[in-house]
């Protein structure tokens, strides 16, 4: 059997943050204990590029960066971060183009450059044939009207931390895209597994979100790869498989995407 079957991938981590100084290689090494192999990057902004390659770089067989402006650092300066996100896009090799999106969570002062934003990395990602990473917090519907005028053969990508409807899971398998889950499924009343339970697994990424979105058993306390392990079981329990095989189907579908 190949190791793709034997693996979990974590599709959306932030352990280059400031979070993990202390402790990354451990971090790391009891990720690959807990059976998570491979740990997708994505970028937030032009601070956080240098720590994100540096450990991309340090484990390379483990850790596979993207490169994106995420909508919550577009302000004023957002044309000046978009320059720097194709800086790097010639510079050196990434697997996708991302977070990237829109987030009306925390305000709506600058939701039009978020837009520009946005529709200018999918162009990104379209010429450079890289999968997209989608942030819609607040905002799938903005989002959702976005992606469809980009759309076109080639443009694929993920919905990261999805939380919502049966109805809007079913728009985003429509596209083509796969469907980010991760640590809120686990939570008691967010009301997720139901609407989990009502999608192919076939559809399904896993990731953690690290630092943040931390499974239960351990909310309140930092997230990492390691926990992955947590919503893989959540996920089986839903759709009455083995954790084996929910990690065999997510990690193809991660594997496919990415490129990884």
């Amino acid at each position: 059997m190949s190791q793709i079957f034997e693996m979990l991938i974590d599709t959306h981590a932030h352990i280059y943050s400031e979070e993990f100084n202390d402790d990354i290689d451990e971090v790391i090494t009891r990720a690959y204990d807990s059976d998570v192999r491979k740990v997708i990057l994505p970028n937030i902004d032009s601070s956080s590029v240098k720590k994100m390659l540096d450990l991309a770089d340090q484990y390379p067989q483990i850790c596979y960066p993207l490169m994106g402006l995420h909508p919550t650092s577009v302000g004023e300066d957002y044309q000046e971060e978009l320059e720097l996100v194709e800086f790097w896009l010639k510079k050196r090799k990434f697997y996708g183009i991302g977070e990237i999106g829109i987030d009306l969570y925390w305000e709506r002062a600058f939701l039009e450059q978020q837009i520009i934003a946005f529709r200018h990395q999918l162009q990104l990602a379209k010429k450079y044939q890289l999968p997209v990473v989608l942030h819609v917090r607040d905002s799938f519907e903005e989002v959702f009207e976005v992606v469809q005028e980009e759309i076109e053969p080639g443009l694929t990508g993920v919905f990261h931390s999805f939380t919502g409807s049966v109805e809007q899971a079913a728009r985003i398998t429509d596209l083509g895209f796969k469907i980010g889950i991760g640590g809120i499924v686990t939570f008691k009343n967010s009301g997720l597994d139901e609407v989990v339970r009502q999608i192919d697994p076939k559809h399904l990424i896993l990731e953690t979100d690290a630092p943040y979105l931390t499974p239960t058993p351990f909310r309140g306390k930092r997230n990492e790869s390691s926990y992955l392990i947590h919503i893989a079981r959540k996920i089986a329990e839903l759709h009455d498989l083995s954790v084996h095989e929910v990690a065999r189907i997510t990690s193809v579908n991660a594997v496919n995407l990415f490129g990884i």
